[in-house]
């Protein structure tokens, strides 16, 4: 088996952490999410980022004893250390009007009644999603469409762009898999 270092990227809501766990289990290799690095585990999730230091310090410690594994999520800004490391980058986009009513979703169906307002999440739930809908037209001060385009332009490693907003899972593994490795077979 070849070595495959994929880091799966995107905006919020744009489907990464699902593709990136039906790749991993689809290569048999490790899966790792940056929100994992990026956020201390606290109680309220989401809500204390961890120093930078020890971000990159915690991921490079669990992605090291691994010849191959798949991380999503966006490490621009702070995980540029794991850029050499990386075999393939994957963009995944997604209709900006279809990833905000996923997001609106997944938030109600984490929370429930805790983003409606009064609830405990209300405002971290309100200020979310007005983060995550600035992406397509946000600048680079933000985790936006303009940041990562140049965040990818510098990449040694191929840089695969893939939509998601027509595709099921299965069908973004049938077009990702024959670029990543060319003789498997999905």
């Amino acid at each position: 088996m070849d070595s495959y270092r994929i880091h799966i990227l995107g905006a919020a809501g744009a489907g990464t952490t699902t593709l990136g766990k039906a790749l991993a289990e689809h290569l048999n290799i490790a899966y790792f999410d940056s929100d994992f690095y990026y956020w201390q585990q606290t109680p309220e999730p989401f809500t204390i980022a961890r120093p930078r230091d020890e971000r990159i310090r915690l991921l490079q410690e669990h992605t090291v004893g691994h010849e191959s594994w798949v991380l999503s999520g966006s490490l621009c800004g702070w995980g540029d250390a794991m850029i050499p490391q990386f075999t393939h980058v994957v963009f995944l986009r997604l209709d900006p009007e279809v990833r905000l009513h996923r997001l609106r979703l997944r938030e109600v169906e984490r929370y429930g009644e805790q983003i409606l307002e009064g609830g405990s999440r209300h405002q971290n739930s309100v200020a979310f999603l007005a983060w995550a809908a600035r992406y397509d037209a946000g600048n680079h001060s933000l985790r936006s469409l303009r940041r990562h385009e140049t965040w990818l332009k510098p990449l040694r490693c191929p840089v695969l762009r893939l939509d998601s907003t027509h595709h099921s899972v299965e069908a973004l593994l049938s077009q990702l898999l024959p670029l990543l490795c060319p003789a498997t077979e999905t």
